[in-house]
C-alpha cells in the first residue's frame, strides 16, 4: 500500500492521529470517524515488521486513544503473533483549537512544535505517516529537523484525506512541500498537483 515509500527494513514509526473535535466539526468529515478510523484503516494493512508503533494524538483527545486501543486489542487478537508487538500513545497540545482565531494559531503551533522535537528525538523514527489533522505539521516539522541537524533522516509520508477530492487542506498545503511522499486518492488532485502519488482509494 505504501511501497512507494515505506522502508522494507523493520524500524520505528510514528503514526499521527487527529483530535476527535477536529472529526466532529470538520465540514468535510464524510466518512465516519474522520482521520482516525483513515490511518487506522491504512494501519490494517502493515505487517509485524512495522514495530513498535508510536501514534501522537491531542493531548485533550481520549476518542482517538480508545480507537487506538481497540484496533491493537483487535490485530491481537485476530493474529496472536501480535501479542506483543508494542504500541505507545503519546500526546501533545493541539495546534489550533476549534474555532481559535489564526493569528493565535501561529503561538500554539510553536508550542506544540517545542514539544513535538524532544518526543521526535527519543523515538528516533525511520518513518512517519499522518493524513491531515493540523497536529501533524508540528510532528513532521519536528521529523524533518532531525535530518537538517544530520541526526536521522526520516521519511514522512503524508496521505491526503479521502474526503479531499478537488483541494488540498491546509495541513496538506504545508507538508506537500515538506514530505517525502505525498499521496492523494483522487485523481483530480494528482492533476493539479503532479509531484503527489496517485494510488486510487487506499481507504
Amino acid at each position: 500500500m505504501l511501497t512507494q515509500g515505506t522502508p522494507s527494513a523493520r524500524g520505528k514509526f510514528v503514526f499521527q492521529n487527529p483530535s476527535s473535535e477536529s472529526e466532529q466539526k470538520n465540514p468535510e468529515g464524510v466518512i465516519h470517524g474522520g482521520h482516525t478510523t483513515e490511518i487506522l484503516r491504512l494501519l490494517g494493512s502493515l505487517s509485524n515488521a512495522y514495530s513498535p508503533r508510536h501514534y501522537v494524538i491531542a493531548d485533550t483527545d481520549e476518542m482517538s486513544a480508545n480507537k487506538i486501543n481497540s484496533f491493537e486489542l483487535d490485530r491481537a487478537d485476530r493474529d496472536p503473533s501480535n501479542m506483543y508487538t508494542k504500541y505507545y500513545i503519546h500526546r501533545i497540545p493541539r495546534s489550533r483549537e476549534v474555532r481559535q482565531s489564526w493569528p493565535s494559531t501561529v503561538f500554539t503551533t510553536l508550542h506544540s512544535m517545542w514539544l513535538s522535537f524532544p518526543l521526535i528525538h527519543q523515538v528516533k523514527p525511520d518513518l512517519v505517516l499522518c493524513n491531515g489533522p493540523g497536529t501533524c505539521v508540528p510532528i513532521c516539522v519536528s521529523a524533518l529537523l532531525l535530518g537538517i541537524l544530520g541526526i536521522k533522516k526520516v521519511i514522512i509520508v503524508y496521505v491526503e484525506s479521502v474526503c479531499r477530492v478537488e483541494t488540498l487542506s491546509l495541513s496538506g498545503k504545508i507538508l506537500f512541500h515538506l514530505s517525502d511522499y505525498f499521496i492523494v486518492q483522487w485523481p483530480a488532485l494528482k492533476e493539479k498537483y503532479p509531484k503527489s502519488v496517485y494510488l486510487g482509494r487506499i481507504v
